[in-house]
């Protein structure tokens, strides 16, 4: 209970120590890797004593569970109706934020780590990936019940076919290609029109 902070009943937490303890856990996350990283690394790189992460989080566990929940997007870009721009929208904000984390090398920690701290991945997935899939999913939801694709469309399957491109970019050292999203969307809705225009008209669902 030595921390200042600690002594001042009802004093709100600083946004400022919380955004640089969980930004210093991310980048150490990915660049020594889950075992090997400390809560002392972590409160050096952020400039803060350990005893300030630990009146925020009990554990390394407990703060690298915060630290990838940070990674979801906070607000997600506001749906038009548009469906080719919607998707395009949230890929390229999907981008941006792989790209600010170091996501990649992230994404390598927690598979790397898989077999040691399964936890991790596990995370990654509920706190990142699988809310992303959700909005992508929820846009071509839409655009099924307006008749824009086909019925019985196998809505994960196309979300695996959205995203997909900047993974294989990246591995291809295409990575950050001006234009990749415009270019996934329009390959799946492309591959997703409505089979008549019965299918047009009704809206049809699954």
């Amino acid at each position: 209970m030595g921390d200042t902070e600690s002594r001042s009943a009802g004093r709100p937490r600083s946004a400022e120590k919380d955004a640089a303890i969980l930004q210093a856990a991310l980048e150490l996350l990915a660049s020594h890797g889950y075992t090997r990283m400390s809560l002392s690394q972590v409160a050096a790189a952020a400039q803060v004593s350990k005893s300030t992460i630990h009146l925020r989080w009990k554990t390394k566990a407990d703060l690298l569970t915060a630290a990838l929940a940070a990674l979801r997007m906070a607000d997600a870009p506001p749906t038009s109706g548009d469906t080719r721009s919607d998707l395009i929208a949230i890929l390229q904000d999907f981008a941006a934020t792989v790209e600010r984390v170091r996501g990649m090398a992230l994404i390598g920690t927690c598979l790397a780590e898989e077999a040691h701290t399964p936890e991790l991945l596990t995370l990654l997935r509920e706190r990142t990936v699988l809310p992303r899939r959700a909005l992508l999913r929820e846009v071509l939801e839409q655009a099924r019940d307006r008749g824009e694709i086909r019925p019985g469309t196998d809505l994960e399957a196309a979300v695996s076919a959205l995203l997909g491109p900047f993974y294989a970019d990246y591995m291809a050292g295409r990575g950050g290609r001006t234009g990749w999203a415009e270019d996934a969307v329009d390959l799946v809705l492309t591959g997703l029109p409505p089979t008549s225009s019965q299918d047009l008209s009704s809206g049809t669902t699954e």
